[in-house]
């Protein structure tokens, strides 16, 4: 099992920028992908951004205006969002997909961003 705990969300204003961070513990070893997705109200979850060990791989709605990063040794995964806009409201989740293909998810940090 793998337990991601995200933290960073919050409440910004339009235009702001907001850093969210997910650290993984327990059975880390093969995670291969690790990356956000993000749920609004009244919709399906959809993926934002992901990064494996030799690429990123983002939605088109946040292309040039998020990053993902990552740093293995300490199993974290940062969420840099700038720029951010309204229709960005949403519950983001971590996620990791190890090599076997198994995934996990964090619980979610809610991110509001105000008109």
């Amino acid at each position: 099992q793998v337990q991601l705990v995200e933290s960073g969300g919050g409440l910004v204003q339009a235009g702001g920028s907001l850093r969210l961070s997910c650290a993984a513990s327990g059975s880390i070893l093969s995670i291969d992908v690790m990356g956000w997705y993000r749920q609004a109200p009244g919709k399906q979850r959809e993926l934002v951004a992901t990064i494996s060990r030799d690429s990123t791989n983002y939605a088109d709605s946040v292309k040039g205006r998020f990053t993902v990063s990552r740093d293995n040794a300490k199993k974290t995964v940062v969420l840099q969002m700038n720029s951010l806009k309204p229709e960005d409201t949403a519950v983001y989740y971590c996620y990791c997909q190890k090599f076997s293909g198994n995934n996990y998810w964090g619980q979610g940090t809610q991110v509001t961003v105000s008109s």
